[in-house]
């Protein structure tokens, strides 16, 4: 009953004219913030943050949100058909969503992203509303043993990403876990790998690698291959450019798989959208009839980790709400705006700022319904960019890496390290190395290097810790299972002497 006439009064504050407004125009801002490669929502949130300082706490919230969830929905365009990925957490998609778009099914694929968002983003919103109590609860049974535990499961995928050659993929992975360490040691605030740049002491910006190892690596391989410049196909049929109901059907269950793993990897603070993607498309591929055909264009590499991505927002808004823990960056401003505006997050938001937290909770209702109405009509828009020419297309993909790249630090030495991880991408695919396992590993090497040390201090340097606390010693078993799986599948597919 509580939850029902919270929800009423929720839509009484965001039916309001002027926060229906807000909320629109939160996120059309967040739709073209993630469309841009390097900026992202978090930037975007911190740029407009001091437009809301004089608005009502609940408007100015409604708004933020808005840019949330909308930069989520967008980024997944550029990934889809120019292979930039306009965030972190849309690097998966471009694995499978790129490849529809060179077989003409571009517009199907952002259809897919379109549907995958609204439904894992309504069941993270759903979720965030009946069980964000509990859920917190169990988010604060994750210490750091459990972190490192999580992301030795998400290392685990390595053996799903990395194609026919473990060997490979494995050597891939390692390249991302030392990309990673270079940088600043947060614990003896000792350089590592910086070679003197002072330029990299504060570590290698993600984009930068992601961009380089996809987009112009993509590039270079393309003009290697002596592509026809030719237009991309793209039919011209508006009931083309939208998903088949074989392909809807096909993506059922990589819908519930996203929104699943996304919200409880997003419940967990510090866990991140990036983490949720990777996992949500390894447990697709795992349990696919299909494997072998992840990676060339299949719509459900598409739907799990676009899923994961959105139902990841509602889940990074329980701890933030419920407990006042941020989660991420983008979530960590929009715990500082409600500070701000006098509004304290934690177990007593409901009570103390009702109007703020059902408003927000009822909003994110109608921006989701929002964003689908706006995103799927621009489908056959954002499609033909596929018609442009490749001896055209090619140009302005790279402009658009070099703007993005220098714009995450305004810093040339970026630019130059956008082309070199081109180089490394194209290196890779011309020696046949997977790239995904590369940025698996960039994601997780820190976060995992952190957690383990983290654990090994609070039990002064016994590594037992690891594997005495049930949730933890659980999926590092998992992820033992997986590898031991895998490597029996292998062994069992290679043809005899």
């Amino acid at each position: 009953m509580d939850v029902i006439s919270g929800l009423q009064q929720g839509f009484g504050v965001a039916l309001m004219p002027m926060n229906l407004f807000w909320c629109f125009l939160g996120c059309f801002l967040g739709t073209i913030v993630g469309v841009l490669p390097g900026l992202g929502p978090a930037a975007t949130i911190a740029m407009l943050l001091p437009l809301t300082f004089g608005m009502d706490p609940a408007s100015g919230i409604i708004m933020l949100s808005g840019i949330y969830f909308g930069a989520k929905y967008g980024g997944s365009t550029t990934s889809i058909l120019l292979n930039i990925p306009g965030e972190a957490s849309s690097v998966v998609t471009c694995l499978d969503g790129y490849q529809m778009a060179r077989k003409g099914r571009g517009g199907a694929a952002l259809g897919i992203a379109a549907i995958a968002s609204f439904v894992a983003g309504t069941f993270g919103i759903v979720a965030l509303t009946v069980l964000a109590p509990p859920v917190a609860g169990f988010a604060l049974r994750f210490s750091s043993p459990e972190y490192f535990a999580l992301m030795a499961l998400g290392l685990s995928l390595v053996v799903v990403l990395g194609g026919d050659s473990l060997l490979k993929a494995i050597l891939s992975l390692l390249v991302g876990l030392w990309l990673t360490s270079i940088g600043t040691d947060l614990f003896t605030s000792q350089s590592r790998y910086t070679f003197g740049a002072v330029a990299l002491i504060s570590g290698i910006d993600f984009m930068l690698v992601a961009i380089g190892v996809f987009a112009v690596a993509g590039v270079l391989e393309s003009i290697h291959a002596k592509e026809e410049t030719k237009l991309l196909p793209v039919p011209r049929e508006m009931r083309n450019l939208l998903p088949s109901w074989a392909e809807l059907r096909a993506c059922r269950f990589a819908f519930l798989n996203g929104s699943v793993v996304g919200f409880i990897v997003g419940v967990l603070p510090g866990a991140g959208s990036s983490i949720a993607s990777f996992i949500a498309y390894g447990l697709e591929k795992a349990v696919s009839r299909h494997p072998e055909r992840f990676g060339t264009g299949v719509p459900e590499g598409v739907a799990a980790p676009e899923g994961a991505n959105n139902a990841d927002s509602g889940g990074a808004l329980v701890p933030l709400l419920t407990l006042g823990l941020p989660g991420g960056g983008t979530t960590a401003i929009l715990l500082s705006a409600l500070v701000l505006w006098g509004v304290k997050p934690g177990p007593l938001m409901m009570q103390d700022s009702p109007q703020v937290f059902w408003g927000l909770v009822a909003s994110l209702y109608i921006g989701n319904a929002m964003l689908l109405i706006l995103n799927l009509p621009l489908v056959p828009l954002f499609a033909q960019i596929l018609r442009i020419p490749l001896f055209v297309l090619f140009p302005v993909v790279l402009g658009l890496t070099i703007v993005g790249a220098y714009s995450i630090a305004d810093s040339a030495l970026n630019i130059v390290m956008l082309a070199g991880f081109g180089l490394l991408g194209y290196a890779m695919a011309r020696l046949d190395f997977p790239t995904a396992p590369l940025i698996l590993g960039f994601v997780l090497g820190d976060p995992m290097e952190r957690a383990v040390r983290q654990a090994l201090t609070m039990s002064q340097g016994d590594i037992a810790i690891l594997f005495s606390r049930p949730l933890s010693a659980t999926m590092l078993v998992c992820a033992a299972a997986v590898l031991v799986l895998s490597l029996a599948a292998r062994f069992r597919r290679r043809p005899s002497a």
